[in-house]
């Protein structure tokens, strides 16, 4: 039987089709007559790129970047008041206590926060949002390393996963460690009456610092809110040192 002829037998055949040959695809010919599945590697590379897109954009907010909400900055008043009120960071990072290693990182950890957040807020254009997300993880990064200081039994578990969320989610790394500060903080003010007027101060002024970065979150308009956050939270971190020294 020849090629034409055995191409005509099969084609009155109930559900077959016959398609041009192609070493690239294939195509599986249902009941009535329609494609069910046509494939290629193409086609194949596609969906698997489709399906990863998918997985990425639905992974769960734990291991998604900052997002910037702020919106300072709006006037040159604004501006230097916030360049100056970063400065303080600053010169408390140079008069922290650096009687050990880790004091010492702590100690410099400080002065980078007060770089990265006057880098940032004197930042204008494209640029502005890479210096946030520095600034975020510059105060992630001091949180971790006064954990430290203060304890350095700290589990290595707490220690990796910390370095592991560090530059996607700065501020949950700052809650952690910002706990384990204030717990260390209340536990050695029991036990030293002499802590205690600092340990008041840093509650007083950790409140305070909440409130106005809070306010500031909500009311982005509202000039001089960030300056006034950098100030309670520059006298909070004064009161670390004093914690150090004890």
């Amino acid at each position: 039987m020849s090629h034409e002829k055995s191409n005509q037998a099969l084609a009155g055949v109930h559900g077959v089709q016959l398609v041009s040959h192609s070493p690239f695809s294939f195509q599986e010919i249902t009941k009535h007559g329609d494609i069910a599945c046509g494939a290629s590697n193409t086609g194949s590379s596609n969906h698997q790129r489709r399906i990863v897109q998918k997985v990425w954009q639905e992974r769960p907010a734990c291991l998604r970047p900052i997002h910037c909400t702020h919106t300072g900055d709006q006037h040159l008043a604004e501006t230097v008041a916030n360049v100056l009120t970063s400065l303080p960071f600053i010169a408390i990072g140079l008069q922290a206590p650096r009687k050990n290693a880790n004091c010492k990182i702590y100690a410099n950890s400080l002065i980078g926060v007060g770089l990265a957040s006057s880098l940032y807020h004197s930042s204008r254009g494209r640029l502005r949002k890479y210096l946030r997300w520095a600034d975020y993880t510059m105060i992630a990064t001091a949180t971790v390393c006064l954990s430290r200081a203060l304890r350095n039994e700290n589990p290595k578990l707490l220690m990796t996963a910390s370095a592991l969320f560090l530059p996607i989610q700065p501020l949950m790394v700052s809650a952690v460690h910002t706990g384990i500060m204030e717990v260390a903080f209340a536990k050695r003010a029991f036990e030293d009456p002499d802590l205690r007027v600092a340990h008041n101060v840093h509650k007083m002024s950790s409140l305070l610092g909440g409130a106005f970065f809070v306010a500031d979150d909500l009311l982005p308009r509202t000039p001089f809110l960030h300056a006034a956050w950098h100030l309670a939270a520059a006298v909070g971190v004064t009161t670390c040192n004093k914690l150090l020294d004890s």
